[in-house]
């Protein structure tokens, strides 16, 4: 039921960009939050960028200025576009659909990110 799918990881040298899409698929929905998180080997899963049911958007520390959120509500989409990489950017990246009237929760399988040289 509802299924993300996520694409658009890869390896990019610091500097670079990156450009992550999902998709859900399967279903419709009507009022729901929709954004991006990653983990990195060892650590805990984080917040990276949100887009709310009502408009808003919501960055983690680290990349604002650097990742820019986007959403495509015809197409129950969400895209996250990653500039400027470093290091320690580098993750699974995992997208999340969250259903408001629900409460639902979804989640894609993960798309990797890799920033070295």
């Amino acid at each position: 039921q509802a299924p993300l799918v996520e694409s658009g990881g890869g390896l990019v040298q610091p500097g670079g960009f990156l450009r992550l899409s999902c998709a859900a698929s399967g279903s419709r929905f009507r009022f729901y939050d929709m954004g991006w998180y990653r983990q990195a080997p060892g650590k805990q899963r984080e917040l990276v960028a949100l887009v709310t049911g009502g408009g808003a958007y919501n960055y983690a520390d680290s990349v604002k200025g650097r990742f820019t959120i986007s959403a495509d509500s015809a197409k129950k989409a969400v895209y996250l576009q990653m500039n400027s990489l470093k290091p320690e950017d580098s993750a699974l990246y995992y997208c999340k659909l969250v259903d408001l009237i629900t409460n639902g929760e979804y989640w894609g399988q993960g798309t990797q990110v890799t920033v070295s040289s």
